[in-house]
């Protein structure tokens, strides 16, 4: 079994959920919309969707830019099978579908609105996700 380990990050971590959540208030604030990431990226090609992919755009370069200005190498690895993390990303989509919306519109945008459907959805998907961890590294054997 794959030992994980990961840093302790509290300064960027809090540093990255208040951009999230700023994000999240401009877009709802300038646009009236929520950022739910599959909702944005399900009408991203759709037309009237160029915010979205300036959206998506800036979701993406973000990052890369941190990293280019600070010089920290992000590693982009998995101990998971390509065939599993397909499989994974399917079942997500099919979640997303039948929930209606995912953890950034539910999680981020939902529980700021005090939306009680919201909070049902992402204490869901936290309990799916504990028992799928929980399953996949002591029941079957983790990868």
């Amino acid at each position: 079994m794959t030992a994980f380990t990961t840093e302790f990050t509290p300064v960027q971590s809090l540093l990255g959920g208040g951009l999230v959540g700023l994000a999240a208030v401009l877009l709802m604030a300038l646009h009236g919309r929520i950022a739910g990431m599959t909702g944005i990226l399900a009408g991203a090609f759709a037309p009237g969707g160029g915010w979205r992919l300036a959206f998506l755009a800036g979701a993406v370069a973000a990052p890369l830019l941190l990293v280019r200005l600070d010089g920290v190498a992000v590693d982009f690895s998995s101990p998971v099978p390509l065939g599993w993390t397909a499989l994974s990303g399917l079942m997500v989509g099919i979640g997303v579908s039948y929930g209606g919306g995912c953890t950034s519109g539910h999680g981020v945008c939902g529980l700021a609105r005090l939306s009680a459907r919201s909070l049902v959805a992402t204490l869901s998907f936290m309990l799916a996700t504990g028992a799928t961890v929980y399953a996949t590294r002591h029941l079957a054997g983790g990868f």
